[in-house]
């Protein structure tokens, strides 16, 4: 395991997390992820020399920690710029929703792991279309 590759593409999710608080709208976040999806999955492919799945679940599971810690810190400014968020939660048993912080910590594990595959296929993927890049010693 690349865990110097993971750490450094981890990155993008970091500055997705500061960019969704304020700049980025719900509604275009979605191609944001997809070109970092891709790009990750790529870079993967290139330089991971194998587990390419498991790098890209691990780089997903260590990005939905900063996503979760960015948004729960940043709680008021994030949900202001987010008005879709508050029917969403409505939907969740009266504890969480009256905790929504709770529920964002409780809920960032499952987002990770589903996130985790896709991203780990991505990658999975990319490893059969892209050759590795070769490192001259």
């Amino acid at each position: 395991m690349n865990w110097k590759l993971v750490i450094q593409l981890s990155f993008f999710g970091l500055i997705m997390a500061f960019g969704t608080v304020s700049l980025i709208p719900e509604k275009t976040e979605w191609m944001f992820w997809l070109v970092i999806f891709a790009f990750c999955a790529v870079v993967i492919a290139r330089s991971a020399g194998g587990k390419y799945f498991l790098h890209g679940f691990t780089l997903s599971i260590l990005n939905s920690i900063w996503i979760t810690t960015v948004h729960v810190f940043f709680f008021g400014s994030y949900f202001s710029h987010h008005a879709d968020m508050a029917p969403a939660s409505m939907g969740l048993p009266v504890y969480f929703s009256s905790h929504p912080r709770l529920a964002m910590v409780l809920l960032a594990l499952p987002f990770g792991i589903v996130f985790g595959i896709f991203q780990g296929l991505f990658a999975f993927i990319a490893s059969k279309l892209v050759k590795p890049q070769i490192r001259r010693s």
